[in-house]
């Protein structure tokens, strides 16, 4: 799959990590340890976190799509 999901193995907490990891060809933690480290900098880190994990949808609902 190309697009962009939340798979439905590997998540820490709603797995938008993990998902952006897959899509980007990156390991989940590496994922994880810049999401962490970007909550140091000012700015809406968390309500984009929130954001993508209420609009990502799950790993069967995208190959429901697919087909």
């Amino acid at each position: 799959m190309n697009g962009l999901y939340r798979p439905r193995h590997g998540r820490i907490i709603g797995g938008v990590c993990a998902g952006l990891a897959l899509r980007f060809g990156l390991t989940p933690w590496t994922v994880r340890l810049l999401a962490l480290l970007s909550c140091l900098l000012p700015g809406p880190q968390f309500v984009v976190y929130l954001v993508l994990w209420v609009m990502l949808p799950n790993e069967g609902d995208q190959r429901a799509r697919a087909h």
